[in-house]
């Protein structure tokens, strides 16, 4: 099989080739593709959909494994449905069924590019929903133990877009995720006042799953956050940086956006500060890298970027959030080989 750069495999299409290259289709290619590189020493990076990485352009140092492979199983109980996915299985693809069957509790986290396997990783949200709402255990490779392992949702140490799986990258090896899903025909109480907007309901008010999809998908077309080939501003990972957390809100810009969060502190929006800092959409054009013109969070490749070029403007934003706001933001994506 020819080795392919990393640019093919990654949504922000930068990256050069690994040392190496397994194809895998199910739990056991998976576990064996793993273990033979864990012994001979190896370094291991696991791609699905390739959406949260940057990986540098002079490539991997190692044996990129693809995980792929699609597979659903489901069972029914009194409150809903048990749903056990595959790592390699489509994640919209998911979400779609999901809309669909009446299974409820993930619809605001349709579009979301990726593969079921990471999104305990980053423990994925969007618009009021985080995956680790509906995960009940996640069946994993014990790289360390060497025996397969189930890690109930306790175990899992979620937290805002973290997880023990993203703590302690090299510990595990996401072979499957079972999820309970509430049934009905009406999705979870709607969180997000922007989605709340645009489904013409109030914050906390529930309206059709199907709904709750097509108004998602609209928002996040509207911010360059659904991939499509034709659009350079979906050439991205995603929101590159995350929402700051800090101890109050005097630690933020006056005006700036405040939630409160569990355990204290709270939580501003990092859009918010990079357009407060003077990083408008499209700073960069005409690139090679530049930031979405539809939502500041995206750092994207205008086309023949490198992830060189991608970094420095990351980069970029970052100080300058921290010289106007006196916040650091924290980069989203796992980065391969480059550093910021």
């Amino acid at each position: 099989m020819e080795t392919p750069a990393l640019s093919s495999l990654t949504t922000l299409r930068v990256g050069g080739p690994p040392s190496s290259y397994i194809e895998t289709t199910g739990p056991d290619e998976l576990v064996e593709a793993v273990t033979r590189s864990d012994d001979e020493g190896t370094p291991v990076l696991l791609v699905a959909g390739g959406s949260n990485l940057l990986v540098a352009d002079d490539g991997f140092a190692g044996t990129v494994v693809r995980v792929l492979g699609e597979g659903v199983s489901v069972e029914s109980d009194d409150d809903g449905v048990a749903v056990r996915v595959t790592a390699g299985h489509s994640w919209d693809a998911l979400v779609e069924r999901a809309s669909a069957e009446g299974w409820t509790g993930i619809e605001a986290l349709s579009g979301i590019p990726g593969s079921v396997g990471a999104t305990p990783v980053q423990n994925v949200g969007a618009y009021g929903q985080e995956v680790a709402q509906t995960i009940a255990s996640v069946r994993t490779w014990d790289r360390r133990q060497h025996r397969v392992r189930t890690l109930s949702a306790s175990e899992c140490g979620f937290g805002y877009r973290t997880s023990r799986f993203k703590t302690d990258r090299d510990a595990f090896v996401v072979l499957d995720v079972l999820f309970r899903l509430p049934a009905g025909d009406l999705g979870s109480p709607v969180r997000y006042a922007e989605l709340a907007r645009a489904l013409d309901v109030e914050v906390g008010e529930r309206a059709p799953l199907v709904d709750v999809r097509e108004a998602v998908l609209a928002l996040r077309r509207g911010k360059g956050m659904v991939l499509d080939d034709a659009d350079r501003d979906t050439w991205s990972a995603g929101s590159f940086f995350t929402n700051p957390v800090v101890a109050d809100a005097t630690a933020l810009p006056e005006g700036a956006p405040a939630w409160p969060v569990d355990g204290g502190g709270v939580k501003s929006s990092a859009a918010w500060l990079i357009e407060h800092a003077g990083f408008t959409r499209g700073h960069g054009l005409p690139g090679p890298a530049a930031l979405s013109t539809k939502h500041a969070l995206a750092v994207t490749n205008r086309g023949g970027a490198t992830a060189a070029d991608l970094v420095a403007l990351a980069r970029e934003v970052r100080d300058g959030v921290t010289r106007a706001c006196g916040v650091v933001l924290e980069s989203e994506p796992t980065l391969v080989g480059c550093a910021m």
